[in-house]
């Protein structure tokens, strides 16, 4: 079952290209174009038409449809009177998926649902005795929500 996906070809054309890879819009085109006109004389056609093709059936991939948002960011410091670099004078348009709405998204994914460990737990280095963060579960935050589940859990029970 490749959900959304006409088949296997389509599903691992649109992770290379957008995982793996990360080719750019243009460039995306171009290879699908290019890839076309070899299958014009069979009678067949690329996975995708064009990338927005590729990039609607990315987002409405079940637990993958969070909207995609962007914003434009620039160099903001100090730009040379001669010779500026030409990054320095560029708007770049940033895309990215609300990380809340992903890691939301996370437990119920069922490729992660095994992975998963919920339980907090502190971890201290072996010089000094100091905390050690560097997973979510390690943090205070999470200890702080067994506590209080825990407390609304006798409460109510």
């Amino acid at each position: 079952d490749w959900t959304l996906y006409n088949d296997r070809i389509q599903f691992e054309t649109a992770e290379f290209l957008f995982t793996q890879n990360q080719m750019s819009a243009p460039q995306i085109d171009s290879l699908l174009d290019l890839w076309a006109s070899t299958l014009l004389k069979h009678g067949d056609r690329p996975p995708f038409v064009h990338h927005h093709h590729l990039y609607k059936t990315i987002d409405n991939t079940p637990l993958g449809n969070i909207k995609w948002q962007s914003f434009l960011a620039h160099y903001t410091g100090k730009v040379p009177a001669e010779n500026p670099l030409p990054w320095m004078q560029v708007d770049y348009k940033v895309w990215f998926q609300n990380p809340c709405a992903v890691t939301e998204r996370i437990p119920r994914n069922p490729g992660f649902a095994s992975k998963m460990d919920y339980w907090p737990f502190w971890e201290y280095s072996s010089e000094g005795n100091a905390q050690q963060f560097q997973d979510f579960m390690f943090g205070d935050w999470a200890w702080d929500q067994v506590v209080c589940d825990h407390f609304l859990y006798s409460v109510y029970s």
